[in-house]
């Protein structure tokens, strides 16, 4: 009996973890990647900020599903087989120890993602895996020995017996087009994990300075996120942002991306609490400068900002604040506002919200419930996680279920 031929497309996190333990786990098979451009594990490389963000530090699945806008119920199963500390053993068994940072994120202990490609790439030499650049299949077919053919762009085919599909997110609905031939439904792609622009605000002329833990709300929705928050020369950015453009993927979208964000620089505050402090200074310090005075836990120059943004000069004193200057600054720390005009990839960690329906998806093996054989690993399907190493973690799991499900 001929050796049983798998092939993996997608040379990314999803696709290396499927090929590499497909070859470890059924060491008879012949296994071969097929990535499309010519530059391997690319996402992997430049994730967080070319450290490489490996997973989170969360050892409940119950908890760690929850950081996942799309496929929470779904994950509880891939989880219970294949979850962050199997990920941690995994690299560890391979010579590459993790740390966790305080935020929970686990990077590589070299702080760099070449630690990590690197470990990939040894792994699917040493296990035999066959890898082909340049190679971007354009249709699949099943044939009728149940055999499928895939047909490359610019000539070429490949044949298999059993098919992984990791070929990650794309905003591009057209991208989608070879798997509907397969008969698999598509929920509409959508950029998930970005930026908020907002330009021509004078805020962003304070790019770098961040804040340790902000609120931020999308007027008109129920979307409401908390964490650190960062301003850029373009707009918001940081945790607070990213896990709201995550959660709110599709009313963004359906917005335009335009839209007002509601930021509370002091979210154990409100206005009468701002208000109460104000007199308490007033009373403590009635000679000091506001704008040199800060009673909060706030950056320097961000309190400044918001001071004159408020109509208050640098030389007005505690003693001389106005009630109405109180009440326009007191909104500005708890409620300020601003127009959101389009949106950033948060860098080249680009994520989709969208891809093949859970429905069509067997979470126990990974495999198509309309195409026997087939299967799905990563963010070919419509799951995502927000900002921390979720993203990969999805990768890990179900890369490893669909490769040991592959009988």
């Amino acid at each position: 009996m001929s050796a049983v031929r798998v092939i993996v497309i997608g040379g990314g996190a999803a696709g290396f973890f499927a090929a590499i333990n497909c070859a470890q786990l059924h060491p008879a098979f012949t296994v071969t990647l097929l990535e499309k451009s010519s530059k391997l594990l690319s996402k992997v490389r430049v994730s967080g900020g070319g450290r490489c963000n490996v997973t989170h530090a969360c050892f409940d699945n119950s908890v760690l599903v929850k950081s996942y806008p799309r496929g929470e119920k779904e994950l509880r199963n891939a989880f219970s087989r294949f979850a962050v500390a199997d990920t941690i053993k995994w690299f560890e068994d391979r010579g590459v120890k993790l740390k966790t940072e305080p935020d929970g994120r686990m990077f590589p202990v070299t702080d760099s993602s070449e630690t990590i490609a690197g470990c990939l790439m040894q792994e699917a030499e040493r296990s035999g895996v066959q890898i082909k650049l340049n190679a971007d299949i354009i249709e699949i077919r099943k044939n009728e020995d149940n055999t499928f053919t895939l047909k490359a762009n610019g000539g070429g085919s490949f044949t298999c017996d059993k098919l992984i599909i990791a070929t990650g997110g794309n905003p591009k609905d057209a991208a989608y087009e070879w798997l509907r031939k397969l008969g698999h439904n598509i929920v509409k792609p959508v950029p998930s994990l970005f930026t908020f622009n907002i330009p021509n605000n004078s805020i962003t002329q304070l790019m770098g300075v961040s804040v340790t833990n902000a609120r931020v709300r999308v007027a008109g929705t129920k979307l409401e996120t908390e964490g650190p928050l960062l301003i850029t020369h373009w707009g918001l950015s940081g945790p607070a942002i990213l896990k709201a453009s995550a959660w709110g993927a599709r009313q963004l979208n359906d917005l335009n991306y335009h839209f007002s964000a509601l930021v509370s620089w002091l979210p154990k505050h409100n206005e009468e609490k701002v208000r109460i402090e104000f007199a308490n200074q007033r009373e403590e310090n009635p000679s000091k400068m506001i704008a040199g005075n800060c009673p909060f836990e706030l950056p320097k120059r961000l309190w400044e900002h918001l001071v004159q943004k408020s109509g208050i000069t640098k030389t007005t004193r505690w003693a001389d604040l106005s009630k109405k200057s109180a009440n326009v600054l007191a909104a500005s720390l708890v409620n300020d506002e601003y127009k959101v005009l389009g949106k950033t990839t948060f860098k080249e960690e680009f994520v989709t919200c969208g891809g093949i329906s859970l429905k069509e998806i067997d979470f126990t093996t990974m495999q198509s419930k309309l195409v026997p054989g087939l299967y799905f690993a990563g963010e070919i399907m419509d799951v995502d996680g927000i900002t921390g190493g979720f993203n990969f973690q999805n990768a890990w799991s179900s890369g490893w279920i669909a490769a040991q499900q592959l009988l």
